[in-house]
């Protein structure tokens, strides 16, 4: 998934209200398929849409769906696929497909619902685990980090453990998809729909100078949680950076010992002052971290370079800074160079050719 779920921010009116609704989940893509697998979008009884499963091409034939599913009250699977027809048929013009699972969800059902919205805004990793129609149809449960626990209606009282084990090994991979169970005493197997919940990445940049305040805004929009710091009270306020989760007034190095850093934290440095950056970078690297990058000239990065190997440090965790930071866009503004940063940033994390498209083979949309 992306960094960011809005989804269940949104539903928080109807969370705390006593209607129902319709929940329309991708369970499982191919190809192009715009969106990856744990994509929701939530149909109010009213008709009111919340969330988004593709680029449009399929929302509206998923709203007629949930419409029907909110009248009966059973589920269904809708499969959407490349349509070369009329332009009035359903289908993803990217090439890729998507499995979608609508569920009504009834008001009895909101205090499972409620439980994970609160997981998922107060970033503890969490994931559902929904029977697809079939042999356990009606069938909820929760994974969580630590513990598993199962809808108090569900229609299966004597269900295997394996279906939150599956979910839980998919939760500890940040993926989401669908998993097959044998049932229980050799009945037949079920699928579950698993949709994961982590918690954002965490992107810290050191420094508080405009570039700084640029990278945190547009990191912050992407969907991570961005912690600023500097040792200069002056410049690292609240008011320069208001999407900031935390802003910190330290040396550095000092918070990075107390930082907890691993595959999903990003480390930044941008105060282009070597009383800063130099005792930074050499703890950074020789850290977990999934990415470890340095603002600045060819110049001043190799110079840099040079100081941090009088440090101690060998080739292979100098080879892990990316410095200069940021990708040859042309960027002049702070602005511009936000976006070259942040597009490096995700390209390493998500393995990108740092190509134009329409010069790349194969899927444009990678399966997370």
């Amino acid at each position: 998934m992306s960094e960011r779920d809005d989804l269940w921010q949104g539903m928080a009116p109807v969370l705390d209200g006593d209607t129902g609704f319709v929940l329309a989940t991708v369970v499982s893509t191919s190809s192009s398929a715009p969106r990856p697998a744990g994509t929701q979008m939530a149909v109010l009884d009213d008709g009111t849409v919340i969330g988004s499963l593709s680029g449009g091409c399929i929302e509206a034939d998923v709203h007629a769906h949930a419409q029907e599913v909110a009248t009966t009250g059973r589920a269904l699977v809708r499969d959407y696929g490349y349509s070369d027809g009329a332009a009035l048929d359903v289908g993803l013009t990217c090439g890729g497909s998507l499995r979608v699972f609508l569920e009504r969800v009834d008001s009895a059902d909101l205090d499972f619902f409620r439980v994970l919205a609160e997981a998922v805004r107060s970033g503890e990793p969490i994931a559902t685990v929904t029977a697809l129609p079939g042999p356990d149809a009606g069938w909820r449960g929760l994974v969580r980090a630590t513990e598993s626990t199962t809808e108090p209606a569900s229609a299966s009282e004597a269900a295997p453990d394996r279906r939150l084990d599956e979910a839980a090994a998919l939760l500890r991979e940040s993926r989401s998809g669908v998993v097959t169970v044998p049932g229980p005493a050799g009945g037949p197997p079920a699928d579950y729909a698993v949709r994961s919940f982590t918690a954002p990445a965490h992107l810290v940049v050191f420094g508080s100078n405009a570039f700084a305040v640029s990278l945190a805004r547009l990191a912050a929009e992407v969907g991570y949680r961005v912690t600023v710091c500097d040792a200069r009270a002056a410049f690292a306020t609240r008011e320069r950076f208001p999407e900031a989760v935390q802003v910190v007034v330290r040396w550095p190095h000092e918070y990075l010992d107390e930082l907890h850093i691993d595959h999903r934290t990003v480390l930044c440095a941008l105060t282009h002052d070597p009383k800063f950056d130099d005792p930074l970078l050499a703890k950074a690297l020789r850290s977990p971290a999934a990415f470890v990058g340095a603002m600045g000239s060819r110049r001043t990065s190799r110079e840099r370079q040079e100081r941090l190997r009088d440090l101690g440090l060998g080739e292979d965790e100098l080879a892990r800074l990316h410095t200069p930071l940021g990708l040859d866009l042309g960027a002049g503004t702070p602005q511009e160079t936000a976006v070259s940063m942040m597009a490096e940033i995700i390209s390493d994390r998500r393995s990108g050719t740092n190509l134009p498209l329409a010069h790349v083979r194969g899927p444009l949309h990678r399966q997370r």
